[in-house]
C-alpha cells in the first residue's frame, strides 16, 4: 500500500515506515550470512574464507546496483509527493530499462575480468578455485539483484515498506534450507551455497518487479504516460552516480583492506569473513535505515514541508539508537558465541581474529548510525557533492589507516580493525555539520 510521508505526525510516520525496513535489512543480510553460515559449518575453514574473500568482490556490483536503487527512489519521492504521478510511473519505467542495459555491461565486465581481480587481493591458492566459482555463479544472478533492488527502491519511494520485507522474510527462508540441501544432501560445496542464492534471489525477484508494474498501474495519471524520458535519466543519474561512485569506491576500498587481510593468511581471513558479516548486518541496517530518511526528506522537499525533515531526523535518530545501543552489547560481550555460527573452532586464530574485530568496532555504532541517518537526509536533498565527502573522508582514513597501523607501526590485524572507528567518527562529524548548515538554510527560507 503506497503512503504519503508528508502528512501525519513525523515520528510516527518515520517509524511506521522504517521498521519494515529494518525487518527487510536483516532478511536481505541473511542471504549473505546464511552462505557464509554454510560454508564454515558444513564445508569448511576455507570455504568460508572463500565465501568471505568473494563478499568483497560483490559488494562492487551491488554499489552500482545501489546506486540504481537510490536513484529511482529519491526522483520517484520527489515525485509522488509533488502529485505528479505521470511522470512517478515514468521515472519507475526509465529506470527499468537504464539499468538492463548497465547490468549487461556489468556482467561482461565479471566475466572478463574476474580472474585479475582476484589475483588484485592477493587471494591464496588454497581458496582461489572456491571463490571464483562462487562469483561466477553470482555474476549470472546479477540482473536479480539489479531488479530487486530497483523495485524495493520503488515500494520505499510510494511510502511502501511492507511489501519487500513480506518477500524478503520468505526468501531468506528459503534461501537458508536451499543451501542447507544443495551443500548437506547434494555434495555441491561453494557452488551449492551460490546456486542456492540465485534461485532464491530470482525467485523474489520475479515477485517484486511483477508487483511494482501492477501498483503502477493503478496510480493515478492523465493522458499518455512515457516509458522513457531523458530528462528523467538525467535526474535520476543525479543522485545515482554519485551514490554509485560513493558504493564504489568504498568496495574498493574493502576490497584493498580485503587483500591487507590476506596477507595474514587463512585463519584472519576466516574469523573477518564470519566478524564482517555480523557487523555489515548493523551497518547495512544503519545505512537502510538512512535510505528511509531519504524518501522521507525527497518527498517533503518535493511537498515543500522543510520543517518536517528537521522533526523526522530526530526522530530517525531515537530509532537507530534504540537499536544499536543493544547490539553494540550484544556484539562486544557475546560477539564469541556468534562467531560459533561460522566456526567450529572456538579456540583457533579464527575465533580470535574475529571476536577481537567485534569488541573494537562494536561500541562505535552509535557514532556511524548518526552519520548515515545525517547522510541520509543530505542524499534525499540532493546534496550529493557533500554526501560523498563525507563518505570519502571516512573511507580514505580507513584504507590509509589500515595500511600504516598494521604494516608500517607492525600492529597487525588490531591495526586493520582500529580503523574503522577512527574513519567512522570524521565521518560522522562533517556529516551533521553539513546536515545543520543545510536544514537551518531552509527553515530560513521558509520564515
Amino acid at each position: 500500500m503506497n503512503r504519503d510521508l508528508t502528512v501525519g505526525k513525523p515520528s510516527a510516520v518515520l517509524w511506521k515506515f522504517c521498521l519494515p525496513l529494518f525487518g527487510s535489512v536483516i532478511f536481505q543480510q541473511l542471504y549473505n550470512i546464511a552462505d557464509s553460515l554454510v560454508a564454515g559449518k558444513f564445508i569448511g575453514d576455507n570455504a568460508l574464507a572463500a565465501v568471505g574473500n568473494a563478499y568483497e568482490i560483490t559488494l562492487l556490483f551491488l554499489a552500482v546496483c545501489f546506486g540504481c536503487n537510490i536513484g529511482c527512489s529519491v526522483v520517484t519521492s520527489q515525485k509522488y509527493g509533488a502529485k505528479q504521478y505521470g511522470e512517478t510511473r515514468t521515472t519507475v519505467y526509465t529506470t527499468l530499462i537504464s539499468t538492463g542495459v548497465l547490468c549487461l555491461v556489468l556482467m561482461l565486465i565479471g566475466f572478463f575480468g574476474l580472474d585479475k581481480m582476484l589475483h588484485i587481493i592477493n587471494t591464496p591458492d588454497d581458496v582461489f578455485a572456491d571463490t571464483k566459482c562462487y562469483l561466477d555463479i553470482y555474476i549470472l544472478s546479477l540482473p536479480f539483484v539489479f531488479y530487486y533492488n530497483v523495485a524495493t527502491g520503488v515500494f520505499t519511494a510510494l511510502g511502501d515498506s511492507k511489501t519487500p520485507f513480506i518477500f524478503l522474510v520468505f526468501s531468506s527462508i528459503a534461501n537458508i534450507g536451499a543451501d542447507i540441501l544443495f551443500v548437506s544432501a547434494f555434495k555441491m560445496g561453494v557452488a551449492g551455497v551460490a546456486w542456492a542464492t540465485l534461485i532464491c534471489q530470482g525467485i523474489s525477484c520475479v515477485l517484486a518487479v511483477f508487483t511494482v508494474l501492477l501498483r503502477l498501474r493503478k496510480i493515478p495519471s492523465t493522458g499518455k504516460v512515457s516509458v522513457f524520458s531523458w530528462s528523467i535519466l538525467g535526474s535520476i543519474s543525479v543522485v545515482a552516480i554519485p551514490s554509485m561512485l560513493q558504493q564504489s569506491f568504498i568496495s574498493v576500498g574493502n576490497i584493498i583492506i580485503q587483500g591487507i587481510i590476506n596477507s595474514f593468511g587463512p585463519e584472519v581471513m576466516a574469523g573477518y569473513a564470519g566478524a564482517i558479516k555480523l557487523n555489515n548486518l548493523v551497518v547495512t541496517a544503519f545505512t537502510t535505515l538512512g535510505n528511509g530518511i531519504s524518501n522521507y526528506t525527497a518527498q517533503n522537499l518535493g511537498a515543500g514541508k522543510a520543517q518536517r525533515i528537521k522533526e523526522g531526523l530526530r526522530a530517525a535518530l531515537k530509532l537507530v539508537w534504540a537499536i544499536c545501543i543493544p547490539l553494540s552489547l550484544i556484539y562486544f560481550f557475546v560477539g564469541d558465541k556468534l562467531m560459533l555460527l561460522f566456526l567450529d573452532n572456538p579456540t583457533g586464530g579464527a575465533m580470535a581474529a574475529g571476536v577481537q574485530f567485534l569488541r573494537i568496532v562494536a561500541p562505535f555504532y552509535l557514532i556511524v548510525s548518526t552519520k548515515l541517518v545525517c547522510d541520509g537526509v543530505l542524499r534525499g536533498a540532493k546534496l550529493m557533492k557533500l554526501f560523498m565527502v563525507c563518505t570519502f573522508s571516512d573511507l580514505l582514513l580507513r584504507v590509509g589507516l589500515a595500511k600504516v597501523l598494521s604494516t608500517f607501526l607492525h600492529m597487525g590485524s588490531i591495526g586493520i580493525w582500529l580503523s574503522w572507528p577512527i574513519g567512522w567518527a570524521i565521518g560522522t562529524a562533517l556529516s551533521v555539520l553539513f546536515y545543520k548548515k543545510w536544514i537551518h538554510s531552509e527553515t530560513e527560507k521558509v520564515h
